[in-house]
């Protein structure tokens, strides 16, 4: 009896290592020190000693059960921008810069081909952000995973000057709602999507016009960074006041979470075309446009609470970043909440 007998092979574990280097070293910064195979990745903060009070932000997330899709569709290139993702949009909404990033996939059976796949997607979502990717762990858990199955999870470190922390504590009356759009459904409500439509090969595959593409294709789309855009706002001299990056519960749970007490955040539905994936999602499960807002992004991946004077200013940064943004509504006076008209 031996450790690959009992179903860990660790010369799959060391082939992986080496075949994620090349799509590692795409994300290095100059801060890194050393590179992979050391028990910890370090990381100088030489680049930060600028800021007059840097503060660390942190965020960690998975990709739920999106990765069952990947499994179906042998497809494994695109599920790590998605865990990279819900983690540094969460720390673009406090105003933070993401530093460093390490992965964590656990697999009933180490593949390297295929771990190396998911970590070049992880590698793709790291050169969005501009995180480096100084380490992870790739776990072989056999008897307790199928062998072609595997889940990822992440963590990403960042900083801020406090100066420019982005706390929402500022937001009045009178304040306008910008929102960046998504690439679709994102990693958010992928169990109900999962009780909604078959989940097999066959119907995954299936081309829809009003898609523009199968199923597979628009459910599959990675989650959409919006580090950089962000960071374009900030340099066109725009005050960002709130921040709200719409993940699992929707347009209800996240947008009152940038919101001080005593304004409600007022958005009107017919402001942007909500795309189709959401329509076909709806209607072929039945699902009431309540739950469908408080369940999913609906089309808009981030909301910014920004000053009147500052709309056009916000809206040219965001299309010269390359992304699609609109005018959702604004901040009126009354119960802490998101209200939809």
């Amino acid at each position: 009896m031996d450790y690959k007998k009992a179903g860990v092979d660790i010369e799959a574990g060391y082939r992986s290592v080496e075949l994620m280097k090349k799509h590692v070293k795409e994300t290095m910064r100059p801060e890194v020190l050393g590179g992979l195979g050391g028990f910890a990745g370090a990381f100088s903060l030489d680049s930060i000693k600028k800021m007059e009070e840097p503060v660390l932000l942190s965020g960690t997330d998975g990709c739920g059960t999106k990765v069952q899709l990947a499994y179906i569709m042998d497809k494994h290139d695109t599920i790590g921008i998605d865990c990279v993702a819900m983690c540094v949009n969460d720390i673009a909404c406090s105003g933070g810069e993401p530093l460093f990033f390490l992965d964590y996939i656990a697999c009933g059976k180490n593949y390297p081909e295929k771990i190396a796949t998911i970590v070049s997607g992880v590698a793709e979502g790291c050169k969005q952000s501009g995180a480096a990717l100084v380490g992870g762990e790739t776990a072989e858990h056999p008897g307790l995973m199928p062998v072609d199955e595997y889940d990822l999870a992440g963590f990403a470190v960042g900083v801020v000057d406090k100066k420019d922390l982005i706390t929402g504590e500022n937001i009045k009356p009178g304040d306008k709602l910008i929102g960046i759009a998504s690439s679709g459904v994102h990693s958010n409500g992928f169990s109900l999507v999962r009780k909604v439509f078959e989940m097999t090969e066959e119907s995954l595959n299936t081309y829809y016009d009003e898609l523009g593409k199968t199923l597979g294709e628009a459910l599959l789309a990675p989650t959409r960074i919006y580090v950089k855009a962000l960071k374009k706002v900030k340099e066109a001299g725009v005050t960002i006041k709130g921040c709200s990056h719409i993940t699992g519960g929707g347009f209800y749970e996240n947008i009152p979470r940038m919101l001080p007490d005593g304004v409600k955040a007022v958005v009107k539905k017919d402001s942007y075309e909500v795309p189709a994936i959401f329509k076909l999602l709806a209607k072929t499960g039945d699902i009431e446009e309540e739950m469908m807002y408080n369940t999913y992004n609906m089309g808009i991946g981030m909301v910014l609470a920004i000053d009147p004077a500052d709309v056009d200013k916000t809206m040219e940064a965001l299309k010269a970043a390359g992304e699609t943004c609109y005018e959702l509504g604004q901040v009126e006076a009354g119960e802490k909440c998101a209200e939809l008209v």
